[in-house]
């Protein structure tokens, strides 16, 4: 038998108690050992669980107990959850965490206690919850150089798009309505200006590439600022708007990472995953395109994954899995977005002297239109070329009159951004 400790019992803490208890003889057939829960740790009181005896508000019972060898933090945040978890680590324990924002900004000082001490730290359900990817990309894709990563990473904002797109309601509604039925929170912002996302794709990033990403280094927009007249615009295109994560390796070596809303073509696997879906796809030297799709979250599903990752603890207690990465990433590691080549679509009013000049600013552009398309209002696909060119053109644009209302960078056609 397997002492473990859950530390948190909210959504997902209770999931994983739940997990573990229903499906017993599941977790005993694929982990030899027996789980029993020894602690529970929270604030709260829980006097109707059928643990109710395991619950302790007091982390040290955790840490100082030699029998305790797997540690669960699904508590979020970094404080105090990074201490604990280092406290765990240092003491001998494995810890699995579905902690995005803490595997996001520590995750490399935490791997390397966790190499240091001989166990395991492993996190499968901070990015896509019950979508398998660090694992795969760990071990299954371990004979690819992996060129790029591109997903819908977030649940509540693709649910939002969704609802935009398939019926038309505005994106203040839509986000009502994502509240109401418990996709977001009360407080949004970490779905909706994209910074869920940002932690995931960091993760990712770190572990296919070998060096730590952090989220400050990387240029993140959310979608608060997107209209109906964007999605149909997008329609009128041959395509969905979508909040992408996206990182790729430049020929550099340096990586070229974003979150933001993108058009996706229709052509593309991501443009058709919907509601509280998300996907993931992986392009690697050998295997080309890979897809991983599913719930990115929920209360069972997330802690599915965790339990897995928990059964992986102890089925490597004596030889632990070494995920890694490293923490010296050189300097210009991230390149600035504004460097690299891309299509942007571009929405605003312009007068009709103005419009004329956009060819002569531009090239060659791909105009669009809609059934509703008000009176002097111009939407358009730039050419390719660097971001910051086109952002230049843009502000010189808005020196002769025109008004700029959106701009959507451009998933292009053959699934490349740069």
């Amino acid at each position: 038998m397997v002492n473990i400790a859950i530390m948190g019992h909210g959504v997902v803490g209770s999931g994983v108690v739940e997990v573990i208890l229903s499906h017993k003889e599941s977790i005993l057939r694929h982990a030899h050992e027996e789980l029993n829960i020894q602690y529970i740790l929270d604030r709260r009181e829980f006097p109707d669980s059928p643990l109710a005896d395991r619950f302790t508000k007091n982390f040290e019972d955790i840490v100082t107990d030699d029998s305790v060898s797997v540690v669960v933090e699904v508590m979020g945040g970094l404080h105090p959850a990074f201490d604990f978890v280092s406290r765990c680590l240092c003491a001998g324990k494995s810890v699995v965490t579905s902690n995005k924002e803490l595997v996001a900004a520590k995750g490399a000082e935490l791997l390397a206690l966790a190499r240091e001490h001989g166990v395991n730290f492993l996190f499968e359900a901070s990015v896509g919850g019950g979508i398998p990817i660090i694992r795969p990309l760990d071990q299954c894709l371990a004979a690819n150089n992996v060129l790029e990563i591109s997903g819908i990473l977030n649940g509540t904002t693709n649910f939002i798009l969704s609802k935009m797109i398939d019926e038309g309601m505005e994106f203040a509604d839509a986000l009502a309505l994502a509240q109401k039925l418990g996709y977001a929170e009360r407080d949004p912002s970490a779905d909706v200006d994209g910074h869920d996302a940002c932690r995931k794709i960091c993760i990712l990033a770190s572990l296919a590439f070998g060096s730590h990403v952090y989220p400050e280094q990387v240029h993140t927009e959310g979608i608060s600022g997107l209209t109906l007249a964007d999605v149909d615009y997008a329609r009128a295109w041959g395509g969905e708007i979508k909040l992408v994560g996206r990182v790729k390796k430049l020929e550099d070596g340096s990586l070229y990472i974003l979150v933001c809303p993108m058009f996706v073509p229709e052509s593309n696997q991501l443009s058709h995953i919907d509601g509280v879906f998300n996907g993931v796809m992986v392009t690697g030297d050998a295997v080309d395109d890979v897809l991983f799709y599913g719930q990115g979250a929920g209360k069972l599903p997330t802690a599915s994954a965790v339990a897995a990752d928990v059964i992986d603890c102890v089925k490597h207690t004596h030889a632990p899995k070494y995920l890694f990465w490293e923490d010296n990433a050189p300097k210009n590691y991230v390149t600035s977005h504004l460097d690299v080549p891309v299509s942007l679509y571009v929405r605003g009013h312009m007068p009709d002297e103005v419009s004329e000049q956009i060819g002569d600013l531009f090239g060659e552009i791909c105009l669009l239109a809609t059934e509703d398309t008000p009176e002097q209002e111009v939407a358009f696909i730039t050419p390719r070329m660097p971001e910051r060119e086109l952002r230049d053109k843009l502000a010189e644009l808005e020196q002769t009159g025109a008004q700029i209302q959106t701009t959507v960078r451009v998933l292009e056609r053959d699934g490349r951004s740069a």
